[in-house]
């Protein structure tokens, strides 16, 4: 908890405050990459315990905003599981597709902005994000690299800005099949963004099973992270992301509890110059415009 409770600090302390979802976190929030602008995220994940692990080197994650109110997904890794049993087993293979779409259906800003040209915020949004989870036409399954499809997700996400803090959270439940049982998703990010534009931010996230599948056990992971983005350019067109964490509770054999988690890569803004229009989307009694990502 001494992490999150040093992001919040760090809001409490600066005038302008910020916290969004998405990579390098395990949550995400309502924001989309803006009208026919990309963001692809290359990075490197990993958790362990003294059990097991799993690796995504790297994992491929593209995206693309179709109006300022939809986001295109496509996601790929290349996983790594590892058995730290007694014999020692590492097995790596193409990892499962996620395919999604993104709808923010709703923005709001304080009445006093409304209209400004290069008004970057919104104080309240929200979305829906529908993923489905594939499996490759390869042997990942049975060789025990990845879990099984088909599965699909149905998240709620939200984000708000409370006087000089910036916070997002996600609830939501992954639909299972014979093999993966159904689990529910919560998520809480609070974070600050630095006059230089760096970013920090203190994550909560936790996936629980609904119930087990005969013969399993029911299984759940929760973790406390800390993560940041550094632009590496003037544009912020070329991000710097990592991430670090750890449960805190108790690791078995029988459940996903990690003893850590970590990513490290990079995101790319790539679409028309981006300029302070670029942020925002027309004015419509529906859905004003809100901060892109």
């Amino acid at each position: 908890m001494w992490f999150l409770g040093l992001a919040v600090i760090a809001a409490l302390f600066s005038p302008i405050a910020c916290a969004q979802g998405g990579p390098p976190f395990r949550s995400d929030d309502p924001d989309t990459p803006g009208n026919n602008h990309w963001e692809i995220n290359v990075v490197a994940t990993g958790e362990r315990n003294r059990f097991a692990g799993a690796y995504e080197v790297p994992n491929i994650d593209l995206n693309y905003g179709l109006g300022h109110r939809i986001q295109l997904k496509y996601e790929v890794p290349l996983s790594v599981a590892e058995d730290r049993g007694d014999p020692q087993h590492v097995a790596a293979g193409l990892g499962n597709s996620l395919l999604g779409v993104k709808y923010r259906f709703y923005a709001h800003h304080p009445r006093s902005q409304k209209g400004l040209r290069g008004e970057r915020e919104s104080i309240f949004g929200l979305s829906v994000y529908p993923q489905f989870l594939l499996n490759n036409p390869t042997r990942s399954v049975a060789r025990e690299i990845v879990e099984a499809g088909p599965q699909f997700l149905l998240p709620l996400e939200g984000n708000a800005k409370l006087g000089p803090i910036r916070v997002s959270g996600e609830v939501g439940r992954w639909f299972g099949n014979n093999r993966v049982p159904d689990s529910w998703i919560r998520g809480f990010i609070v974070g600050h963004e630095f006059g230089n534009k760096v970013e920090l931010f203190g994550e909560f996230y936790d996936q629980q099973d609904v119930k087990a599948i005969a013969g399993e056990p029911k299984t759940r992971e929760t973790t406390l992270g800390i993560g940041t983005r550094i632009p590496l350019v003037k544009n912020e067109s070329i991000r710097l992301m990592g991430m670090a964490g750890r449960t805190f509770l108790k690791i078995t054999p029988s459940n996903r509890q990690p003893s850590w988690i970590a990513e490290l890569g990079f995101q790319f803004l790539i679409g028309p110059k981006r300029h302070s229009s670029d942020f925002i989307e027309p004015e419509d009694p529906v859905t004003p415009a809100i901060r892109r990502r």
